[in-house]
């Protein structure tokens, strides 16, 4: 019995021991894998594509950014994989904890083996394990065994080797080694690569998450006064690391930086208090900015010292630990004038409004009245002091007006083919400043809103002054622009007149019968019926181009084109040459009627008096596309600038830049120092008494020509005779 027990507990003993061996050996492995080379260089993949991911997609963008852009199912996915802030998503830095912790173990692993050899003279070599080298040479010398020794030794080092004499049975071996350093840049390439890693975590925003994690610290969602946003939402003097902006307008100060955050920001108080007292910008002669630098008055929040600076691009301003580097600029509130025409019904009175960039103004006039257009809000979001734009002239009209089309293809261009661009590609470069402009929304009491671009002054576009007003619906499309032709005041109001008598039926009416009247003066039998007929051929021409409410079609040179479709096909090319003439004719008159109702003299027909109106039926044509109540020209402005600052403290930096010099370091001595070994044994020559024999053998990591070389040479110098 007392032997069983004995049994069953060696046997409990021996199966602990297997659990603890498989345990041990399975740590072992797992600790070799991720110390490998292939573990290490799986990790740099992942992290180089994560690099071009981030660098090629704009990150942390404001998230409606991203949902125009994909769409709202590959918003999600991107979102899920933290694509939108790759460097401070969880599964990067959790690759950058692990090639951490790899090449750590990498380095604890080798480092000690490698110092061991570079410290080593390999002295416990024999003379048979000599003579199985490659490289090796033998000879005999009429000198003794001593004075050859002394001899090879002062050669040998000559050469830049150090040497050691260790003494053999009946023999002298020579060991002597030259570029062990080599072993050196492994460690420094390893350990630049740890540096660098943990550098970058410091400067990540684990910081920022840990004080959300412990103390509760949350994002802010919402619009507020920054001084009234709680504490929850702060971030304190104690930060260790950050990377924020603060946008300030001139005269104005501010002492927190906004961090953006996945679902808000979070403030980050500083230890000072920046007041911008003015903002500077130079321009070359085309229009670009070429220097732009914020003048400023730093104040010690703690002790209340204050002092001036000046931050430019790539001059930052450092206190206190912390980095203020001029970013950006952008309308620090600039206050601007404007003139609103009506765009629908047959209202021309036009009215002042005023507004300031970043704010939002009721659109609200008795002028509107009637047309359905007071419930109207204009969101300012943008005014350029200074616009440059390629205005070289480059392929066919943006209108896509060519000879080569029919005149239906050409009434049926839609509102792309319409409109021009304020900004054409062209590859002939002629840059212009062409001055300021507007950029505002009109929401409507639904909440949709279409996005316009005004620009203040008329620009030369295919030798003819316009003004250019910009629409687009969604923020990811580019601005399509409607040409307002300038009149002989630079204005808009005859354009203007003419827009609000197409929409005048009586004025229509009055345009029609006059073109009759017109065309055909004469007063005899048979010609009043003609005459009669082209007045309802030019009054049903102007209430189709109108768009009337009675005809189908929607309006300009596509209702018309809608109308002729009924014509049999083989007739339309005349019909619409017809049809144009009438348009074209009766649109003079309506022209003049208009001035005459406003109490104007008529205008002489001439080749410039053609070019505007040809040039204000487009327009008025491309108007039905432009769906807004009113355009807005601006009049004036009293500009206000604000800088935009990056605010950083970055401890890691330091830490970063030590790993770029232990990695240059490290790269320099694998690739230009080459570790060289040599020996040399030397006995007495068994065959000639006072004589003696060498034997000589090198070794390289990297066999080059270059050590091919070297061992021929060392080869011949030491083989020579003492003189």
């Amino acid at each position: 019995m007392s032997t069983s027990k004995h049994e069953i507990k060696d046997n409990e003993i021996t199966t602990a021991g297997i659990q603890l061996k498989t345990s041990r050996r399975w740590l072992a492995d797992a600790v070799e894998l991720v110390s490998s080379m292939r573990f290490a260089i799986s990790l740099l993949t992942i992290i180089a594509i994560a690099s071009v991911i981030g660098t090629v997609l704009k990150q942390n963008e404001p998230m409606p950014n991203y949902v125009n852009q994909f769409g709202p199912f590959w918003f999600e996915v991107f979102s899920k994989l933290g694509l939108y802030a790759v460097y401070s998503s969880w599964w990067f830095l959790l690759i950058m904890t692990f090639l951490v912790i790899s090449t750590s173990l990498c380095i604890a692993r080798n480092a000690p083996k490698m110092l061991k050899d570079v410290r080593s003279w390999r002295e416990h070599v024999r003379e048979q394990s000599l003579r199985n080298f490659h490289h090796k040479a033998e000879w005999t010398s009429a000198t003794a065994p001593a004075v050859l020794t002394q001899q090879l030794v002062a050669r040998i080092a000559a050469k830049g080797y150090k040497t050691k004499l260790v003494a053999k049975d009946n023999a002298t071996l020579i060991s002597a080694k030259q570029g062990a350093a080599n072993k050196w840049g492994y460690i420094f390439a390893h350990s630049a690569i740890v540096i660098i890693c943990i550098g970058g975590l410091l400067d990540s925003d684990l910081p920022i998450r840990a004080q959300q994690w412990l103390y509760g610290k949350t994002p802010f969602n919402g619009n507020g006064i920054i001084a009234e946003i709680p504490q929850e939402h702060r971030l304190g003097l104690g930060n260790p690391t950050f990377r924020g902006n603060t946008l300030i307008p001139e005269g104005s100060a501010s002492s927190t930086a906004i961090i953006p955050q996945k679902d808000g920001v979070m403030i980050q108080d500083l230890p000072f208090t920046i007041q911008l007292k003015k903002f500077i910008i130079d321009f070359y002669s085309t229009g670009m900015p070429k220097l732009f630098a914020s003048e400023v008055v730093i104040r010690d929040n703690a002790d209340g010292h204050t002092f001036p600076a000046t931050i430019k691009v790539n001059q930052p301003l450092i206190y206190k630990g912390i980095a203020v580097y001029q970013s950006s600029f952008e309308d620090g509130g600039s206050k601007l004038k404007l003139t609103a025409y009506p765009m629908a019904g047959a209202g021309e009175t036009s009215f002042p409004v005023t507004g300031e960039v970043n704010g939002a103004t009721p659109l609200a006039n008795p002028a509107l009245a009637g047309n359905g257009n007071t419930d109207y809000t204009i969101e300012w979001s943008g005014f350029r002091p200074f616009n440059v734009e390629n205005m070289a002239q480059s392929g066919d009209d943006l209108r896509a007006v060519t000879k080569s089309k029919s005149i239906n293809q050409r009434l049926s261009d839609d509102l792309s083919s319409h409109l021009g661009n304020a900004a054409k590609s062209a590859s002939k470069k002629d840059l212009k400043n062409v001055g300021p402009s507007v950029q505002y929304k009109l929401r409507d009491k639904t909440g949709q809103a279409r996005e316009f671009s005004n620009y203040m002054q008329s620009i030369k576009v295919d030798d003819a002054y316009v003004f250019l007003a910009g629409v687009r619906d969604a923020p990811d499309e580019p601005f399509r622009y409607l040409r307002i032709p300038a009149d002989d005041n630079d204005s808009v109001q005859e354009w203007m007149r003419m827009r609000a008598a197409l929409m005048n039926p009586e004025l229509r009416a009055a345009a029609a019968h006059r073109y009759a009247q017109r065309a055909i003066p004469e007063s005899r039998e048979g010609i009043e019926t003609l005459r009669v007929q082209l007045e309802q051929s030019a009054s049903r021409g102007l209430s189709l181009f109108a768009g009337d409410g009675k005809q189908a079609g929607g309006a300009g040179y596509m209702a018309i084109s809608k109308f002729l479709e009924q014509v049999p096909p083989q007739e339309q090319e005349k019909a619409a040459d017809i049809f144009m003439k009438i348009l074209n004719g009766s649109m003079w008159d309506l022209w003049q009627v208009a001035r005459e109702k406003d109490g104007l003299k008529e205008l002489q027909a001439d080749d410039k008096r053609a070019r505007f109106l040809q040039l204000s039926t487009n327009a008025l044509s491309d108007a039905s596309f432009y769906n807004a109540p009113v355009y807005l020209q601006m009049t004036g402005f009293d500009e206000i600038k604000a800088s935009v600052f990056q605010v950083t403290r970055s401890p890691g930096k330091k830490v970063v830049y030590l790993g770029c010099l232990l990695l240059v370091l490290g790269v320099f001595s694998m690739l230009y120092v080459r570790e060289r070994r040599l020996w040399v044994w030397i006995r007495p020559d068994q065959n000639a008494a006072g004589q003696s024999y060498a034997l000589m053998a090198m070794s390289s990591q990297r066999k080059t020509l270059d050590f091919e070389k070297e061992f021929e040479v060392l080869k011949t110098q030491l083989k020579q005779s003492e003189a």
